[in-house]
């Protein structure tokens, strides 16, 4: 039982999983599942019982039982005391505070990552102004590796998405080459394919991979299909180099997407057997999204964005190249509006990132959803500020396969001048080599001659 009390009234807490939530920010989701806070005043009652909850509580009492699933047994198994050490003696508002101080520089944050756990991290989100979110997420230093460098301080990836609905090979190479002329693809080159065919599938791997390999670019690419037909790609002798899956916090939600954290590390070894990796071997790209576990009703009475933390536990035992919250993409019926979906974010990213993961966003929203382009606008600078690993690069910002909304080639330039952020070394190489962008990393006007706009007419350069 946690209680505080307020305005000279007591509030009581049944156990540590209603008091998270009950802490929560208030959001559609938490209110859809008969989790949320029943007012801001009970809300922050919560929050003043949970500042002084110690953390080690959060190895003791499981939000989700160690039986029952396969992630708390990750969770708990693959827990490094010795990394835990340092700030195992603070209660939760005391890792606030010391997360926002001095001592907690990158260093030292890379340092205790592997200490903390996804329900701490969400714990001390819940205490946290937005300010906060972003001040400790900047200070974080999470670098992978595999054709190029990404999360360097001072730099920013962009995933071009060329997805098209009908998986026209020509549609989606047009796209693709549009986002490499605006600087776009450092990340990855990924694709959402609308079918699930083998065949097809097959055929867009070897579509990305030739025109990485004819051009020479240091970067990555990822058909975004399910693991399985991922794992009978590289059966069939397909160029894969990413593995990718939607992931979620709980054994059940996982279930629910066909997956489990054996398929996950039968797939990733696959991919590591390949060896296509020139710089390092992070094979793996997640995407997650709160709501994922209640939209399954696999979420245990627990908040949402505690069981978002907690799919970052899945993620971080794989050492991807790539994960990032898909923020907006659910619906109105897990984040409500704008505000909702930019608190979302700076949580979403600040969690990651303190568990040391490689944590991008796709800042994005459904047309029924109370928010717009503003509201991106301001998620993506303020995820920017906060040293964002990477983006979404979507023509035009709309995305025509999965009909949602989330940011352009164009965002993606006006964030790189207005925090002067780089690209991938490697990629900003290569750019500057192909009469991409000038020596300051500045875009230059493209020749009609331009070796890949002359790929795209079907001639030889």
């Amino acid at each position: 039982m946690y209680q505080a009390t307020l305005s000279r009234r007591s509030y009581r807490f049944s156990d540590l999983r209603q008091l998270m939530a009950k802490a929560s920010p208030a959001r559609s989701g938490d209110y859809l599942a008969e989790v949320a806070a029943d007012s801001a005043e009970e809300r922050m009652a919560a929050r003043i019982a949970l500042a002084e909850v110690p953390l080690k509580t959060f190895l003791q009492q499981l939000l989700v039982p160690y039986e029952q699933d396969e992630v708390t047994r990750l969770i708990i198994d693959s827990h490094d005391a010795l990394a835990f050490a340092p700030i195992s003696h603070l209660t939760v508002g005391d890792f606030r505070d010391w997360l926002l101080s001095e001592q907690a520089d990158s260093a030292m944050l890379a340092q205790v990552a592997p200490g903390i756990t996804p329900e701490m991290a969400a714990a001390v989100s819940k205490l946290m102004r937005n300010q906060d979110l972003i001040l400790v997420a900047k200070k974080c230093r999470v670098v992978t590796r595999f054709r190029n460098t990404i999360g360097l301080p001072g730099h920013l990836s962009v995933r071009l998405q060329p997805n098209h609905p009908t998986d026209s090979l020509q549609g989606i190479a047009a796209s693709m080459l549009d986002g490499l002329l605006y600087g776009s693809g450092d990340a990855v080159v990924g694709i959402n394919p609308a079918s699930d065919s083998l065949p097809l599938l097959e055929k867009l791997n070897h579509m990305l991979d030739d025109v990485i390999q004819r051009f020479a670019i240091p970067t990555q690419s990822c058909v975004l299909t399910h693991v399985t037909n991922t794992l009978r790609l590289i059966e069939r002798g397909a160029p894969v180099d990413l593995v990718f899956q939607s992931i979620a916090g709980t054994e059940a939600a996982n279930s629910g997407f066909g997956i489990n954290l054996a398929l996950l590390a039968e797939a990733q070894q696959a991919a590591l057997s390949l060896n296509r990796g020139t710089l390092g071997n992070n094979v793996m790209y997640f995407e997650t999204g709160q709501g994922s576990c209640l939209s399954s009703n696999a979420h245990h009475g627990v908040d949402q964005q505690t069981c978002e933390a907690r799919a970052y536990a899945v993620a971080r035992h794989f050492s991807p190249l790539l994960i990032n919250t898909v923020v907006g993409f659910i619906g109105p019926e897990y984040l409500y509006d704008g505000k909702q979906i930019i608190r979302a974010g700076l949580e979403d990213h600040f969690c990651g990132k303190l568990l040391g993961l490689p944590l991008g966003c796709d800042v994005c929203y459904t047309n029924h959803a109370e928010a717009d382009q503003d509201d991106m606008d301001t998620l993506l600078t303020l995820l920017a500020t906060a040293g964002l690993t990477f983006l979404i690069g979507v023509p035009g910002a709309d995305d025509i396969m999965l009909n949602y909304q989330s940011t352009s080639f164009h965002d993606a330039l006006y964030i790189r001048e207005l925090l002067g952020l780089k690209h991938a070394p490697e990629f900003a190489d290569w750019l500057t080599k192909m009469q991409i962008t000038d020596d300051l990393g500045r875009l230059r006007d493209t020749a009609a001659n331009h070796p890949l706009l002359l790929a795209l007419q079907g001639e030889q350069p």
